[in-house]
């Protein structure tokens, strides 16, 4: 094939592109390697037609089985609000201390949350509050987002979210995208929280040390010993230890936001 129809092929993989075909998908379509066409599209956006989707063909409408497991999804998520519809205390205290155990800085210091998840930084920031007594002024925020994108923008959507007034923001760092990776680049980047406290955070270390303590998980096992197996969720990997009938004693879920 001559050089124009090789201009007529990346003239029409960027169509496709455009469209929401994925690298393999135009590859297939085109009869042409998929690392040609990457070269080809890789500054046309890219956004999937259906996400929900994942792998499956753009092309074709969703099977059985997909339109299964979307329903499937959509069950569960409800599911999943209607048992978590109400937080008691001691629930919302060591969910957020879970969150921090996983997401959060260990060094002495200050704490420190990273995440470009707004529910779960509104959670943090909730939790941190709630629990602990926070100075407003020692909060401080710091952006991470790609070149290209809205940072005032950025930066008033984190601030409306935090609560964290934008004049404690700190230089932001601004990520040059490399066009040779296809990643995604989420628009209002990435949140770093700190708060400058010492003996909050060694408090928060302490606690996670007793959640994680030899005394907690014994405690916790005996209690799954004499759990009955959860007879809410059906399925092929039901949950052991779950209570069927769980009696809140007060509800933390206004705090979090809609």
């Amino acid at each position: 094939m001559g050089y124009r129809g090789k201009l007529a092929e990346q003239a029409q993989a960027r169509e496709l592109r455009a469209q929401g075909y994925k690298l393999y998908e135009i590859a297939n379509k085109l009869g042409v390697a998929k690392s040609s066409v990457s070269l080809w599209v890789r500054d046309v956006d890219f956004v999937p037609k259906d996400p929900r989707y994942g792998r499956w063909r753009l092309d074709r409408p969703p099977t059985i089985a997909m339109r299964r497991k979307q329903e499937e999804i959509e069950r569960l998520l409800s599911e999943g609000r209607e048992r978590l519809a109400d937080l008691t205390e001691r629930e919302f205290l060591v969910a957020g201390l879970a969150l921090y155990a996983g997401e959060g800085a260990k060094r002495d210091g200050s704490v420190r949350l990273t995440n470009t998840n707004p529910s779960l930084i509104r959670y943090f920031m909730a939790w941190l509050r709630h629990f602990f007594d926070v100075d407003e002024s020692r909060l401080r925020a710091q952006l991470y987002l790609h070149q290209g994108l809205d940072l005032d923008a950025a930066n008033k959507f984190w601030s409306e979210l935090t609560l964290i007034p934008i004049e404690q923001f700190c230089k932001p760092y601004r990520a040059v995208p490399d066009p040779a990776i296809r990643t995604a680049k989420h628009p209002n980047g990435c949140l770093t929280v700190r708060y400058g406290c010492s003996r909050t955070h060694r408090a928060i270390i302490g606690l996670i040390a007793a959640l994680l303590s030899c005394e907690t998980l014994s405690g916790v096992a005996q209690l799954a010993e004499r759990s009955a197996v959860n007879r809410i969720v059906v399925g092929s990997s039901p949950t052991p230890g779950a209570n069927p009938d769980p009696e809140p004693s007060g509800s933390w879920s206004g705090m979090l936001g809609p």
